[in-house]
């Protein structure tokens, strides 16, 4: 369902179509189409406007965790429980590219607002597993390098805009109750926030350059403050 903010009236539109749980969904920059992704083994492409179902391809064995859209592209990026990322072309809904097999399930996946690089998560236990992998978008189309130091699963990885000063990050919230700020370059852990009791978190999203919501099992919605003044911190400013 597509809600509109200030409207108290019920959701503004409806998309059904899907027989199971939907597990991803992503909106098109210009925020005319909708891609949906399913435990159907359905991906789905909408029109916002209309909710009319406009494609549908089957994803035999591949079930969703995520999706993102790409940039100024018609490309959605696409993470798995079959362990692949997958670039989907949104236009004939099909799949464009593959990148190599990882060795765990796949949670999430975000894009760099130039549309340069993606990331994904990975689940894990103990250590093994549980890191965020850097993933080039452009004609390499690539591993970069991965961002390990978590101990359970990577539930979430975001980009921060902007970076920290001049340093582009990244950002990874786990099930070990751990938000890590990463140099998006070097791959080294700038800063570590545990919010004990927490249980595991869930999720990461954006608000801008230094500030992140994290949503746990436990303890609700989590507000995030990056603070480099004296020196890179992270911060838990209030709690939803």
């Amino acid at each position: 369902m597509m809600w509109e903010l200030h409207r108290n009236s019920g959701p503004s539109q409806h998309f059904p179509g899907h027989d199971l749980v939907v597990t991803g969904l992503a909106v098109s920059p210009d925020s005319l189409q909708l891609c949906t992704g399913s435990r159907d083994n359905t991906m789905c492409k909408w029109d916002i406007e209309t909710g009319e179902c406009l494609r549908r391809a089957a994803i035999s064995r591949n079930l969703v965790t995520h999706l993102c859209w790409v940039p100024a592209e018609p490309y959605v990026i696409q993470t798995s429980e079959d362990k692949t990322i997958r670039i989907w072309d949104s236009r004939e809904l099909q799949v464009a590219h593959r990148f190599p097999v990882k060795q765990y399930i796949q949670t999430y996946c975000d894009v760099s607002q130039d549309g340069r690089y993606c990331i994904s998560s990975s689940n894990g236990f103990g250590g093994e597993g549980c890191e965020a992998t850097l993933w080039d978008l452009r004609q390499t189309r690539s591993r970069v390098r991965e961002y390990k130091g978590h101990f359970q699963t990577t539930a979430s990885c975001v980009f921060l805009p902007n970076g920290v000063g001049l340093i582009p990050v990244v950002a990874t919230s786990s099930h070990d109750c751990m938000v890590k700020v990463w140099n998006q370059d070097s791959g080294a852990c700038l800063v570590t926030l545990c919010l004990d009791g927490s249980g595991p978190l869930a999720s990461l999203a954006v608000c801008d350059s230094s500030t992140l919501l994290c949503a746990s099992f436990n303890s609700g919605i989590h507000l995030l403050r990056i603070n480099s003044v004296k020196g890179l911190e992270l911060q838990e400013v209030a709690t939803f």
